[in-house]
């Protein structure tokens, strides 16, 4: 069990390293990590949102306290995103890891394209977004975290900024929605197939907790641009390899 928790606690780091780094990819950095090992979907994304439940909140909480949010944008995150992450837990559970397996790799694949892509390309400002398309972001970016075992952060800051929203209350206000996000998702996933790898989960918390200050300090010293560019590319060659091979068994 031992070797098991200091196996996670690396993995956890190394995602928090990315995550505190440049402010996403904690969840699909440490999912297809756990997927490229064998680990079932709904079990990497149960034991994934379990961690972040504690670096949500410490996130979330942190951004409230620097006055980065915008509690109206918040709700409209939250609410939907809650409903559409329990409804990707659920979904998550009743399919089949092998069947879905191909899926999620595909949505990690793109996730890592958003990233690269957004490092490469400047954010070009357009109007708010109208309330009701915030809530349409919410329940889609709340539905594939779910299923993917991450994503909220990419999906939503990035449409979020892209969308005119001024960076630091996009990026503050969808951390403190994250939380509530994390919280509905892991209840889902602890009401339908319970929680089994708390090596795993233990491992990643500690991990994310030991990286935290080491992951500040990467902040101040090495630019976004191609931090997010090796995070991109490692997420999308360990989603294409864990394609290949769900493909392989499927195809065998």
């Amino acid at each position: 069990m031992l070797e098991e928790i200091l196996l996670f606690m690396a993995i956890g780091f190394a995602a928090q390293m990315v995550d505190g780094a440049i402010g996403m990819a904690y969840g699909v950095t440490a999912s297809s990590v756990m997927m490229s090992m064998g680990v079932p979907p709904s079990t990497a994304s149960a034991s994934v949102h379990v961690a972040e439940m504690f670096t949500t909140g410490a996130s979330g909480f942190a951004h409230w306290r620097a006055r980065n949010i915008r509690p109206e944008l918040v709700w409209r995150l939250a609410l939907p995103g809650m409903l559409g992450g329990a409804l990707g837990a659920y979904l998550l559970t009743e399919i089949d890891g092998h069947i879905i397996q191909p899926f999620i790799s595909i949505y990690l694949l793109a996730i890592g394209g958003l990233i690269l892509w957004k490092a490469l390309h400047p954010r070009l400002p357009r109007p708010d977004m109208a309330p009701n398309r915030v809530r349409a972001l919410g329940v889609t970016g709340g539905f594939l975290d779910a299923i993917g075992g991450g994503g909220w952060g990419p999906m939503v800051a990035s449409t979020l900024i892209g969308a005119g929203t001024t960076p630091r209350y996009a990026i503050g206000s969808t951390n403190l929605a994250e939380f509530f996000v994390t919280l509905t998702i892991s209840a889902t996933f602890v009401a339908t197939i319970g929680l089994h790898l708390w090596p795993a989960i233990l491992g990643l918390v500690l991990g994310g907790v030991i990286a935290a200050p080491f992951a500040a300090m990467v902040t101040q010293r090495l630019p976004d641009k191609p931090m997010m560019i090796l995070v991109a590319v490692i997420i999308m060659l360990l989603s294409l390899r864990n394609l290949v091979e769900a493909l392989d068994k499927m195809m065998g």
